[in-house]
Parts: C-alpha cells; structure tokens; sequence
C-alpha cells in the first residue's frame, strides 16, 4: 500500500499489526502523519504556514511509546532517529551540540533515498554486471577464458568448444549466464574495495568533522598517500565465482550510477518535510531554571533543544536544513518529574500530549500471540533452525502472561520487556538442549511453564533470575 494514501484509520490499521493497545497514542501518531500529506496539497501561500503539532507521550517503559514512532515513521517511508536527551547533559549541556540531532535525520534521510535509488538502478546494473563478467570469460576480444571453455564443453557434450564469432557466441553466452549454467564458474574480475575508514581523533561534539574529513579522503580515489592512511577505493582483482561476480558487480555498477548530487536533494528535502525526531527520556531533563545542581544542566538542555524544536537552520555538511516541519515526537515516564516541569517555551512546542496505559496481563496475552513478529513466532521460527518443533499452546501462553504481569506486579515494572525475560528463562534448557532434540515435538503445556517459573516467583529475591 502507497504510504500517501493512507488514511488516519488505515495508519492506525498498520500499527495494529505491530503495536498492541495504546489506541490514543495510534490516533495521535496518524493524523499527525496525514496531516503531512494534506500540507503538500494546501496553497502555497498556506502550505509552509502550517507546523507540525508535536506530540509528547507519557507513559511507563516497554509499553510501546518507541515502537509507535519507529513503525510510523517505517509506515511513511520517512527519515527517523531516535535519541536520548539524557545524553545532551553527559558533558554539560554547553559540550554537547543538540544540533547533532538533526545532522543524524539527514544521514538517515541520505542513506534511505540512496538505498531507494540502489534499488530502482538494480535492472540496469545487472545489465553491465552481466557485460564485465562476459569479458572477462573471455567474449570482450576473442580469446576464450578457462571457465568458460569448461562449461561450454559441459552444455555441447563436446572435447573442444569451436571459436565464437562476434555478437552470436556473446548472445549465446549471456543466456547461459542468465540460465545460471555457469554459476560455479571462476572467474577473475576487478572489483572496488574500501579501505578501513581513517577516522582522525577529535574531542567530543566534533564526530561530524571527523567524518567529514574521511568522506573527502574517501572522494580522492587511488590516491597513494590517501590508501597508506586506509582512506579511499581501491580497484583489486578477485576470483569468485561467476554467480558471486555477478552479485558484487551488481552492487559496484549500481554504486556507480547513482546520481549523489541529486540523491542528496532529495535527502535534504525528505528531512526537511517528512523528518520525524523521537527524543526519548525527555523526562529526564524536566527542571526549572534557577535550580542547582543537576537542574542547571536540565535547563541548559532544555534551552538549547528549543530552537531546533522550535525551528531553525542547521548547518550539514550536505547543506543548510529547516527544522521548522521535522515532527518531533517526544517521550518519557514522567514517573518523578511532570510535564509541567519543562520549561514553558518547550511545553509549548509539545501541543498533543498522548498517555500510555500500563500492560495489564490481557495485553501481555495478545503481545505474545498477535503481532506479525511476536514473541512466540520469534522462538518456534528460531527452534525450527535446528529441527525442534515447538508448539505454545493458548493456554500455556496465558500462563506466561501470568507470571510476567506478577514479577511486573512485584518488581519494576518494565512492560512488555519483561516477557523477553520470562521467554528466556522458560526456554533456557530447550534452547541449550536442542540439537540433541532434533526432529522432536516439543509442546509447552501450563504445567511446564509452572515448573519452570513457579520457583522463581516463589523466591523473594527475584533478581536473582529475571532482571
């Protein structure tokens, strides 16, 4: 389905399949998403008057706030990256460049127009693939190459193959290879390699000078000095296989025909217009200014976050980018602090607040059974690898859910997580035992799962062995 047609309803359709609950959250996520879409379509007096409404969602860990925006944005085909704003204060809020954000969207958005426009060229590059590996069998003058020979023997029953002429034996050859006839043929072809990156030490903040300088290195080709560094690509000679050749010249070719100049355009615009910012943690950074201590920092963060949230320039090294339609989806506990602690400027920036309902044990139910990557699928996928045929009944999923929804109950409460925990421990013997189980069914049953873990929900110190 074409990401631009989808409606709020389908949105949340989408995130169903994936995300369990959290219906409001869904509901806030999708039309912030259309709403991208219905700018693109206003006057264009209008269209760069409208501002994303930035959302906030409050909630406790593992109920789903990182899983929503990152399926969105998934969902949208949109740049996203997700930072903590904890980690803005790790060097004092003066040494850390909040910026930095916003630098990391547009090499998402880069790397993601790049991998589209690989994809699109991929026909065309397998074409030339396909000529550089029928010149280096020998069909680009009018020797023979060796693998050739031996395989043409094999197809014609023949002690000697007669000399090709022209554009027929080339033809002929390039249906064999397209066949997969000549697939465990060597051949030797030239291929780029990278040298390891040359990535000078800077002090913290400067990472994007750092790769900057290894870029431009990079751009300077078979340069001596450059390669004696490890910096930039080289042309090596490779015997593969001529089914290999074909995937690595493939992958060369399409590198090769990219246009960058325009990719990055497209980059900058993709950041600019459908860019999403999740900000994790925001809670941690909740303080007013004029405290002392630790709020000094928060505030500081806080200042310096508000600009880009707010929208600004900010400088990339492929270019200027406008921060002013980037949806930034913020989140946090707020178990200690309130939202009301943030400063107002940055309230003000978050217009929709979301809350986050904690998992109760029917959620846990539906987490293990429904999504299309579920918990349970994940394990009978993984067992299967070795021959094991798992089988999770109903029940014994309800009985999972129990004693998660208990250790959350009695200890933190860390959502959905916790179920990796329970899974992990319940398992652990099958997982280790399983090449000795191969071929056999293996059904887990509540009787199982109540011996593996009533001990431990017997034990008081629960740490001891889940988390």
């Amino acid at each position: 389905m074409d990401p631009k047609n989808l409606t709020p309803r389908d949105i949340v359709g989408e995130l169903d399949r994936y995300i369990v609950g959290q219906d409001k959250a869904k509901r806030a996520v999708a039309i912030a998403l259309r709403n991208r879409w219905r700018r693109q379509h206003v006057s264009p007096e209008l269209k760069d008057e409208i501002l994303p409404k930035n959302i906030i969602m409050i909630g406790p860990t593992g109920v789903g706030k990182t899983e929503i925006a990152r399926r969105l944005a998934r969902l949208a085909g949109a740049p996203f990256v997700k930072v903590e704003a904890s980690k803005f204060t790790e060097v004092g809020y003066v040494g850390r460049d909040v910026d930095s954000m916003v630098r990391d969207l547009v090499e998402a958005s880069v790397k993601l127009v790049k991998e589209e426009e690989l994809l699109r060229l991929r026909d065309r590059a397998r074409e030339q693939a396909e000529e550089k590996v029928l010149d280096a069998l020998g069909f680009g003058g009018g020797a023979f190459g060796l693998g050739f020979r031996s395989a043409v023997q094999r197809v014609r029953g023949e002690g000697e193959p007669e000399r090709a002429q022209g554009m027929a034996g080339r033809d002929r050859a390039r249906a064999q290879l397209r066949a997969g006839t000549l697939d465990d043929e060597e051949v030797e072809v030239e291929v780029a390699e990278k040298g390891v990156p040359f990535m000078p030490i800077m002090a913290p903040g400067m990472e994007d000078m750092a790769q900057g300088l290894n870029d431009m290195m990079s751009q300077l080709g078979n340069n001596p000095l450059v390669n004696m560094l490890g910096g930039g690509n080289k042309k090596r000679k490779r015997k593969l296989k001529v089914k290999d050749a074909l995937e690595v010249l493939t992958d060369d070719e399409a590198s090769r025909l990219v246009d960058m100049e325009r990719v990055t355009r497209e980059a900058l615009d993709r950041a600019q217009n459908a860019g999403i910012i999740f900000i994790d943690e925001i809670d941690k950074i909740a303080g007013r200014e004029g405290g002392h201590g630790p709020d000094v920092s928060r505030g500081g963060v806080q200042r310096d976050l508000l600009p880009v949230v707010e929208g600004s320039n900010v400088t990339t090294k492929y270019g200027m980018v406008k921060t002013d339609h980037v949806l930034f989806i913020a989140a946090g506990a707020f178990h200690v602090a309130k939202v009301s602690d943030l400063i107002p400027e940055l309230q003000g920036r978050f217009p929709i607040r979301v809350e986050l309902e904690p998992l109760r044990r029917e959620d846990l139910v539906r987490i293990l059974k429904e999504p299309r990557n579920s918990l349970v699928k994940q394990y009978v996928a993984l067992l299967a690898t070795e021959g094991v045929d798992l089988q999770i009944g109903d029940d014994a999923v309800e009985e999972i859910a129990r004693v998660a929804a208990e250790v959350n109950d009695r200890m933190e409460n860390i959502g959905a997580r916790r179920l990796h925990t329970v899974m992990e421990r319940l398992l652990d013997e099958v997982s280790f035992d399983a090449e000795e189980k191969r071929g056999q069914r293996l059904v887990i049953d509540p009787k199982y799962v109540r011996e593996r873990l009533e001990g431990v929900l017997a034990d008081e110190d629960l740490s001891r062995y889940i988390l």
